[in-house]
């Protein structure tokens, strides 16, 4: 008795194709899911928060409040934001801002829901860009350390302490 030989149909040939389709989707899929992943940012080393220069300005005698200025740097690979900041010596009342400049050449204090922290980048805070609203709510002198905790998106809270010194032009 001899066995028939397998020669391809037209039948045979389309089960053999659907029968691939299904792990090749799936393998499209998943490149094309890695592909945005990484594309958005979220791919690589979590994001490595380091804060220095810390400082806050000497309030001017009778205004309500003054700025915060830290040096926030990401050593990692993914992105992260500065969601908030807060101070045990502040009960309530610190943001985020950011500065703008008019036509006329003057600046105002604009509030921002959160600072933008890109892989392998810093946030270097600014008189003249972002900085982080303080109300006065103590007899701060110069050289005083005041403590500030940064709330990040994906780093969770970092501690750190803020030198008071005079205003000067950044």
């Amino acid at each position: 008795m001899t066995l028939p030989t397998w020669a391809p149909t037209r039948r045979r040939l389309a089960d053999t194709a659907l029968a691939a389709l299904a792990p090749v989707c799936a393998c499209v899929l998943a490149l094309g899911g890695l592909a945005v992943w990484t594309a958005t940012g979220n791919a690589g080393t979590p994001a490595r928060i380091a804060v220095a220069d810390a400082r806050l300005f000497l309030p001017s005698q009778g205004v309500p409040e003054t700025a915060a200025f830290f040096r926030i740097t990401n050593t990692g690979g993914a992105r992260d934001r500065l969601l908030e900041v807060t101070s045990s010596d502040v009960s309530e009342g610190i943001s985020l801002s950011s500065h703008r400049m008019t036509a006329g050449g003057a600046a105002y204090r604009q509030p921002v829901a959160s600072l933008p922290l890109p892989a392998g980048g810093t946030l270097d805070m600014a008189p003249l860009g972002n900085d982080v609203t303080v109300p006065v709510t103590a007899g701060w002198e110069i050289g005083d350390l005041v403590p500030f905790t940064l709330h990040f998106e994906h780093s969770g809270r970092v501690e750190v302490m803020a030198v008071v010194v005079r205003p000067v032009s950044d």
